[in-house]
């Protein structure tokens, strides 16, 4: 038979986190920071259901107005006025 792992390292796969001196919720607070640099759970959203283009066109466009509004309103309320 082919070995078609040629090349691949054997071992654990994904997001890994080793839990030393029996303290599991450091290890918890560990993992759960990696998932969140990851952006596994935002993935994982996004892909329950299927948007359309135009779709996340129109939420990207809104989520960017509301960005330049509250830096507008910061700027604002540091000028005084």
């Amino acid at each position: 038979m082919r070995n078609f792992r040629r090349g691949k390292e054997e071992g654990p796969q994904g997001l890994t986190v080793t839990v030393r001196n029996d303290d599991v919720n450091k290890a918890i607070r560990i993992f759960k920071k990696k998932v969140a640099e990851a952006n596994i759970l935002q993935d994982y959203k996004e892909k329950r259901e299927y948007t359309k283009p135009s779709e996340k066109r129109r939420k990207a466009k809104a989520a960017g107005r509301a960005r330049w509004l509250k830096k507008q309103s910061k700027e604002k309320q540091e000028r005084g006025y």
